[in-house]
């Protein structure tokens, strides 16, 4: 048995376990990493949508039955989670109550003029109700200007027969925005107070707190978010860390992904969940951004494809490109988020031939973990992307998902057989045209990020990961002529690496419009000085130390008379270097690479916000023998695969004995405990140092 006071100090001085823990819809991914010595083990469950929690306990409990440690060794969990996500996705979230100022009680209801769709949009557009009802929705007489002094007091005796009503009629969650109250919260606050008051059970989401910004429909709605999913995010997070802390003892904490590829503590999840809404697809960011340093890749189109959706993200230069705005649905919210891009489209996307048109169509309905694939002979019987893999010969009848899941080539013929037989043609040509479908689904998103930004695929490598993404990167690289196709170690469970290796991250931020000539470096310097001291407090108390901080500034700008706005990122170093002018230079580029134009125009500050986060952790990896391009010791048997029309032979190959500097020839089929990777005929992968395999076409000149 481990020695509990052993392990607690050990914590203390970090050297214990980190968990890393991604919940998708199909399965919950597991990384157990040693921050000594860089040692990693990885584990696979079903995830289990009813309560995702159950599939969290699950894989820990296999992961340490696999490495051979105690759960108390754990010092620390670090989860990615959709429940904030599935809550908004499937509106099952609070009833909240909304407080505002007299006169804008329907703020929410007249949103901001935008349909979504092309030209007539609006004419099959049914708009989702807001998430705060107008009959929960009561005034507050009392008003700020825009310099936050006080223009008219806030009744309390009015307000607090209100707030009884309100407070009485079921709602499980209020919120409270008021007209310029970025400026000056003090109202906002006194309400918080008397509710708190009235109903103490009933949490409260302030959107001074929330989202101290300037915009009034952007700012109520992202608070009513907040509330929407907070009861939902509470519960689960105060139940998970309850059971972990009683099964790995009172020292272990837990950390919960951010939108932003940040963590945030459990309890600054529970206050801010509207941060959580992109957990999930941030972790596999974060994870692929990982390896990328390790590899030294920098520019990088990231590929995540798992059973029930792909997401796509655009790294460059070392640094994922983040959002101010995160969409789930049809809820947009003022929240950080990297700029991840989801389609439906996953290894258990479901193939069919609507009876209208007799076209074959791949999605978005999912066959999820249950009753999944019909080759997972757990009781499904559509043909999936997953069936057609297995019918191609790209996913080998006798490889095993999760290292114990067995996958059937006749129960996936026989859901194939359906899609053929409709459209008159073999099983392994409908299985081919499913994976076309799917792989052109997926460039479409690949070119979100990449071609409607400005940037050139052909610039960045693609990494592809998730449990389905080695299936299907080489294929998609093909397309876009991305190279190298990238599958990093583990891939199945890279979304759980990133979790693992992620850092603390917190953020303050204010309104400040001015024109940049009429103010100062030494203004702005001062005021992101007072951002970051506010920032840091949550990474303190998170025993973090001041030396270990790592501050970004942000700094949102437009030209004058705009309407929209850009962010410019600087270091801290970088902003005392360059100022205002340098601020001013960046946002005309990327203005540039955004909209293919800068203008001579006049520069206007609209926020400032910094940004601190804990120093990145560096792990030792364990040293690693290199061989020679000759990969025959690695070779199981041979094998076929389907591919341009065609049956090809080719060979399978066990992951865990390729070694840096071999060289596997496509045709090729590499398996591993959490995912499998096809190498296309006419391509070649490599091995590099830190184990990731590069896919080039064989007559590239880096090819071997």
């Amino acid at each position: 048995m481990t020695d509990t006071a052993t392990t607690s100090t050990e914590r203390r001085q970090g050297t214990g376990w980190r968990l890393g823990v991604d919940v998708g819809g199909t399965f919950t991914d597991l990384l157990l990493l040693d921050r000594q010595s860089g040692r990693t083990h990885t584990a696979k469950v079903p995830s289990t949508p009813k309560d995702s929690s159950i599939g969290v306990l699950n894989g820990i409990e296999k992961i340490c039955r696999a490495a051979g440690i105690d759960p108390h060794d754990i010092a620390e969990v670090m989860h990615g989670t959709t429940v904030a996500t599935n809550t908004v996705l499937t509106l099952s979230g609070a009833l909240v109550g909304l407080v505002t100022t007299k006169g804008y009680r329907d703020t929410l209801q007249i949103a901001r003029s935008f349909v979504p769709g092309g030209l007539g949009g609006w004419v099959i557009w049914n708009k989702t109700a807001p998430l705060a009802p107008l009959e929960f929705t009561i005034e507050a007489n009392e008003r700020m200007d825009a310099r936050g002094e006080v223009l008219v007091p806030l009744d309390e005796e009015a307000l607090r027969r209100d707030l009884q009503t309100l407070l009485s009629s079921g709602i499980e969650a209020l919120t409270v925005a008021l007209f310029n109250s970025y400026v000056n919260d003090a109202h906002e606050r006194r309400i918080a107070e008397i509710a708190a008051e009235i109903a103490p059970h009933i949490p409260v989401s302030t959107s001074a707190a929330v989202m101290p910004e300037m915009y009034e429909y952007e700012r109520t709605e992202t608070t009513v978010v907040n509330s929407y999913v907070r009861p939902v995010v509470s519960k689960y997070v105060s139940n998970l860390e309850a059971e972990l802390k009683s099964r790995m003892g009172g020292a272990t904490s837990l950390r919960i992904l951010r939108s932003d590829g940040g963590l945030s503590s459990a309890e600054g999840a529970i206050e801010q969940p509207v941060n959580l809404l992109m957990s999930g697809p941030a972790g596999g960011v974060s994870g692929a951004l990982w390896i990328a340093k390790q590899a030294k890749i920098e520019n990088l189109l990231t590929f995540d494809m798992g059973g029930t959706s792909t997401d796509v993200a655009l790294i460059q230069n070392s640094v994922a490109r983040t959002r101010r705005e995160t969409r789930v649905g049809d809820v947009t919210v003022r929240a950080p988020s990297i700029d991840v891009r989801t389609v439906g489209a996953g290894g258990g996307s479901i193939a069919y031939i609507p009876e209208l048109t007799k076209a074959l169509r791949v999605g978005p309905q999912s066959a999820g973990a249950v009753p999944g694939p019909a080759a997972y002979k757990k009781g499904g019987t559509e043909p999936t992307v997953t069936d057609a893999n297995v019918v191609l010969g790209y996913l080998p009848s006798d490889a095993k998902l999760g290292g114990d899941m067995e996958i059937s080539r006749e129960l996936a013929a026989e859901a194939m057989q359906k899609i053929a037989d409709a459209l008159s043609i073999s099983i392994e040509d409908a299985a081919e045209g499913i994976i076309r479908i799917v792989n052109e689904n997926m460039v479409g998103a690949l070119r979100l990020v990449s071609v409607e930004q400005g940037y050139d695929p052909r610039d960045f490598a693609l990494i592809g990961f998730g449990g389905a993404g080695p299936l299907h990167v080489n294929a998609l690289a093909r397309i876009t002529q991305s190279w190298p196709a990238v599958v990093p170690p583990g891939p199945g469970v890279l979304c759980a690496y990133g979790d693992a290796t992620t850092r603390l991250r917190n953020e303050a931020s204010q309104t400040f419009v001015t024109l940049v000539r009429e103010t100062s470096d030494a203004d702005i310097a001062e005021r992101l000085t007072q951002l970051e001291a506010e920032a840091a407090k949550e990474i303190s108390q998170e025993g973090v130390s001041a030396d270990d901080h790592e501050v970004l500034y942000q700094v949102d700008i437009r030209y004058k008379g705009q309407g929209m706005k850009l962010t410019v990122d600087m270091a801290k170093a970088e902003f005392a270097a360059e100022g205002l002018a340098g601020v001013e230079r960046r946002f005309d580029a990327e203005h540039e690479q955004l909209f293919t134009f800068a203008l001579d125009a006049e520069h206007e500050l609209v926020g400032l916000r910094a940004v601190v986060q804990a120093k990145e952790m560096i792990f030792v990896n364990p040293e690693t023998e290199t061989g020679g391009a000759d990969a025959s010791h690695a070779r199981i048997q041979a094998t076929r695969i389907y591919a341009d029309g065609a049956w090809q032979e080719g060979a399978i190959y066990d992951r865990g004995k390729l070694l840096p500097g071999n060289a596997v020839p496509g045709p090729a089929v590499v398996t591993e405990m959490d995912s499998t990777s096809v190498i296309l005929p006419g391509h070649v992968g490599t091995v590099d140092a830190v184990g990731n395999i590069l896919i080039w076409p064989a007559d590239h000149k880096n090819a071997r």
